[in-house]
Order: structure tokens, then sequence, then C-alpha cells
């Protein structure tokens, strides 16, 4: 489950940084170029909405300053206040305020809009990127880790782009702002308040010192935690059958009293930061006040232009605050972006320019002298050769790493052979263009792939424009048009997003009826009946021989007795091909396939 970002204090929060952070602003920049008319009028919204918003405090302390004097007037036998004059100061207030609110919207608006379009471009680049990569980048990257960058990365750019360029633009407005209205009070003054900063930051970096160390231990406790917690509950069977409960929670029981201590010293040690924070700035309150009373009496400041410097001075250092908040959202931002135009600059796969038609195509396959390895120093296919012949099943059988899979992925243009050739009725596959190749083949995986939908929609997937009767006469074919009968609105029914309101064998039925209605020339058997029982076996041994009528079939199998009536077993190790003939054949020769025939049938 993904959780959200725990809270761990000021200062201490951890900020991933890009690895070339200029290049990348620079190309982010670049890239936002088609909005640039709207980022100028951000900028000037954003600035003006500010200003409007300084000026307030110094307006307001005319007011006072008029009420004050309309006062000491009244007790000087004068006329008293001026009510018309506040009033019409207020007024003028309350205008720039509404005034600072439109503008501050209108540039919210104006920002949330290029947020989210850029972001929507940057997904459809990426969404588009993914179905163009090599299947070499997936091997080398974790399915998290291209997730995160669609996810994860592309949100936080979306979230930072609209949070942080207007705020750092009105952050440093206001700070600039600020510190001129605080200079056209008085300049002593100013320098008084300036003198609580370097005070505020000792006390902020002494206390960050200390905490980061526990924030970073509770950090990595809170993992250590939440992984045992899985496992105590992904693990209860075995947990229960070997009585090891008490076991389990004295051990859980003691990381988390160490996750406690540790979270409690954390929180201390940051939840001080506030009150100490508020001390002093109550003390810098204090001397200001003190020293503006001072300059009253003198005459040389008015009693609102106090009460507009104090207000100044609150808020100060809250610009302060958010600058640094948003340096870490901007780091942050450029880090996500950084893997995104990483991601985009990737090697695509490249397409020849005159493919060769498939409407012709009949089936006949030829591996000649084939030669493969994921890695140019790690040759794992060495000399492979087979000639096919249109209709003919050919089962390809050895142990675990020898080459099985790789054979069916380079048939498939899943990756390109180092040396040698793999011909399609006399033509290089690498003629063809890879979508139209893939036209070609059907394929039924040992892990079978639906999705949340229909059955109907399941099914049809393998042909997107096959009629109602289409679908239902393909499942007939693979024996699973009695069992989608049975069920609740039997091909309207909804499979569930782990598809697991049916079974292994169920799916895997399913799957062979989507292979029959797409047709294939060549098929593809990748360890089908691996994971079920033997009757359902029996239902999907029959699916497949329906399936595999008139086509050239591949199979890959580990339980040999599944392809005995195969018309060519090609016998795989280390790579190459070690024997090859029909079932009798081999077990008359006595070799590598009877042993491993033998083996699968010894007590």
């Amino acid at each position: 489950m993904n959780k959200g970002p725990i809270n761990r204090g000021p200062g201490a929060m951890s900020v991933e940084k890009a690895k070339d952070f200029k290049g990348t602003l620079k190309r982010l920049i670049k890239s936002m170029n088609k909005y640039k008319i709207q980022l100028i009028i951000i900028f000037i919204f954003a600035i003006a909405s500010t200003i409007f918003s300084i000026v307030g405090p110094k307006i307001l302390g005319n007011a006072t300053t008029e009420l004050f004097n309309g006062i000491v007037d009244k007790l000087s036998g004068g006329t008293g206040i001026d009510f018309n004059k506040i009033a019409s100061i207020l007024t003028f207030l309350i205008i720039l305020y509404i005034i600072s609110a439109v503008f501050s919207y209108i540039q919210g608006f104006i920002m949330t809009g290029i947020s989210q379009k850029y972001t929507y471009q940057l997904r459809k680049k990426v969404s588009i990127k993914i179905n163009k990569l090599p299947m070499a980048y997936f091997d080398k990257k974790t399915h998290g880790e291209v997730l995160s960058i669609i996810t994860n990365d592309i949100d936080t750019m979306s979230q930072s782009l609209n949070q942080s360029a207007t705020q750092l633009i009105t952050s440093i407005t206001t700070l600039i702002g600020i510190l001129v209205m605080m200079l056209s009070i008085n300049v002593t003054m100013t320098v008084v308040a300036l003198l609580i900063l370097p005070i505020a930051s000792l006390i902020t970096i002494f206390i960050v010192k200390h905490s980061q160390n526990y924030f970073t231990k509770q950090q990595e406790y809170l993992g250590h935690v939440n992984g045992k917690i899985e496992e105590m509950f992904s693990g209860q069977n075995v947990i229960k059958v070997f009585n090891a409960e008490n076991k389990v929670l004295k051990e859980f029981e003691k990381d988390n009293i160490y996750l406690s201590n540790v979270g409690w010293k954390s929180q201390f040690f940051s939840g001080m930061m506030h009150p100490i924070m508020n001390f002093i700035g109550n003390l810098g309150y204090v001397g200001i006040a003190i020293l503006g009373g001072y300059y009253a009496i003198l005459g040389k400041i008015t009693v609102g232009n106090i009460q507009s410097f104090i207000s100044y001075t609150k808020n100060f250092t809250n610009p302060i605050a958010q600058i640094a908040q948003v340096s870490n959202m901007i780091q942050s931002m450029i880090a996500a972006s950084e893997r995104v135009f990483e991601f985009l600059d990737e090697k695509e796969e490249k397409e020849v320019t005159n493919p060769i038609k498939v409407e012709n195509i009949i089936g006949n396959v030829k591996f000649n002298h084939v030669r493969f390895g994921y890695n140019d120093d790690q040759i794992i296919i060495k000399d492979f050769s087979a000639d096919v012949k249109k209709g003919q099943k050919i089962a390809i059988v050895g142990p675990t790493g020898a080459g099985k899979t790789t054979m069916v992925k380079l048939l498939m243009r899943f990756y390109n052979v180092n040396d040698g050739k793999i011909l399609v009725d006399g033509k290089n596959v690498n003629d063809f263009k890879r979508s139209d190749l893939r036209h070609i083949f059907g394929m039924v995986l040992q892990d079978t792939w639906l999705f949340s939908g229909t059955i109907m929609d399941n099914l049809r997937y393998g042909k997107l424009d096959a009629t109602d009767d289409e679908v239902i006469e393909a499942a007939k074919k693979a024996h699973v048009h009695h069992f989608i009968q049975t069920l609740p609105e039997a091909y309207n029914m909804e499979l569930n997003e782990e598809t697991n309101n049916i079974s292994q064998g169920q799916k895997q039925l399913l799957t062979i009826a989507r292979a029959i209605l797409a047709n294939p020339k060549v098929l593809i058997l990748d360890e089908a009946t691996s994971s079920v029982d033997t009757r359902t076996e029996i239902l999907i041994q029959k699916a497949m021989d329906e399936l595999m009528k008139g086509r050239t079939s591949f199979i890959i199998a580990h339980r040999l007795s599944t392809i005995r009536d195969a018309d060519l077993i090609l016998v795989m190790n280390n790579g190459d091909i070690v024997e090859q003939g029909n079932h009798e054949e081999l077990l008359k020769k006595n070799g590598f396939y009877a042993n491993l025939y033998n083996s699968q049938f010894e007590s």
C-alpha cells in the first residue's frame, strides 16, 4: 500500500537531488516553452498580488495612527476622531486586498492549468514510449521502477510545478517587499529585527543536527517493522503450524519498542522547534516595542508605524521558511524530471524502412546457426539450427536455463540475434515490421494475463473487431464455454483486478480461447499446463489440440509426458541442440532426452 510521506519535523526531510540539476532545469524550462506567455502572465500577477498584500499593514498602520491622533486630539479638547478619513483608509485597504486576492486566484488558476496540461502531455509521451522500448530495457528495470516514473515522478512534477513556481516568486517578492517596508519605517528597528535571524538559524541547525539521526533511524526501523508485519500476515499458516506465535511476537515487540523510542526522541526534538522559535520571536517583539515606543515619544515614528512594523516582523520569517520548503520541492521536482527525461531518451526499437508484408505467410520457420546472448560476454544460444515445416508440432525441452524460452523471444523479435538468421517462409524476421510479425504468432504462457473487465472483453483481446458469435465459437473450441455459462452474467461477468475470482485452470482456458480467436499462423505454448491439476490439464490439452490443428506449433514443456506426440522434439542444453527426433527415436538413443524422461517417472 502506498503510504504518504511521514512528517519528519522542520529541516529533517531528506531530499533527493538530481545528478545534473542545471541541465535538467534548462530542459524542463525549454520543454515548457509553449506556455511562455501564460508563465509571463503568472509572473506579473504573482508579483502584483504580493505587492498589494505587502502594502496592507502600512495602510492599516495609517488608520491606527489616525485613530490614535483623534483620541489625543479629543483629550486635548479638539474635534476628535475623523471617522470618515478612517473609513476611506479602510475602504482603500479592502480594495487592495480584493485586488490582491483576484490576482492570486488568476495566477493560481492559470498555473494549475499549465501543470495539468504539461503532465498530461508527459504521461502521453511516456505511454507511447513504453510501446517503443525493447524488451532488454524491461529486463534491466523492475516493474516498480517503470511504474514509479509514470505515477510518482510525474505526480511530483505536477504538484511541484503547481506549487513551487508561484510560491517561489511570491516568497522572494514578499521577503524583499517586507524588508523595503521595514526600512522605510525605521532603519534601526529593522537591524534589531534582523538580529533575530542568526540566533534562530543557530538554534534550528542545532535541533536539526540532533534530530536528523533519530529521524533516519525511525525511517529505517519503520520499514523494518512494516516488513515484519507483512511477513506475519503472509506467513500465518506456517507460524501457526510450527507454534511460533510467541517467538514472532517477541521479535516484533523488540523492534516496536526500539521504533517507539527513536520516534519519541525525533518528535521531541522537532517539537521543541516551535516553542523556542516563538520565544525568540516574542523577545524580538518586546525589543521592537520598547525601541518603537522610545522613538514614538521622540516623535520619530508614529504609533501606527509601530503596529505595521511588528506585523512585518511577524511575517518576515514566513517567506524564508517558504523559500526553504520550495527549494526542497524544486530539488525533488528536478530529480523526478531527470528520471522522466532519461526514460524518454531511452533507445527505441528500430523498424525497417521497407518491411515485408505478412499476408501470404503459411508458417514455415527456420533457425539458421542462431547465436545470442543478453550480454555480449555471456552467450546463451551458441549455435542453434532447426527447420520446421508448416503444421508441424515442435517441442523444445531441456533443463532450466537451457535457452528454451529465449528461442521463443528471438522468434517474436523481442530481441535480435547476435549472429545467424531466423526465417519465416524463407524471409528474415528482421525484415518484417515487429507489429506485423507478431500478428503471425499466438502465445499461451504459463503466467496467464487477464485484465479487469468482462470475460467477453478479455477474450476479444485476441481480435478486437470480433463479433460475439466469433468469441463464443472460440470459447467452445477451447472447452471453456460451458464453464462461462455457469458463471453469474456468463460472458458479461466482470473479472476483478487480481482476476482471482476464477481458478488458474479456468484462466488458462480463457487465454487459449483468446489465442484461438486470434487465429495465428504460428503458435507458441510455454509451459501452459504446468500449474494446474490433472483433470484440468486434460481439458487444457484438448483445447490446445484444437488450437494446434493446422498450425505450426512450438511447445515448451517440462512435463515430457505432454509432448510425446510431437512431430519433432528439440532437446536443448547450455544453449545448443544436443538431440533431435520424435519421442520414440530419442528414447531408443538412450541419451540426454531419455535421462530427462525417465527421471520424471522414477519413484
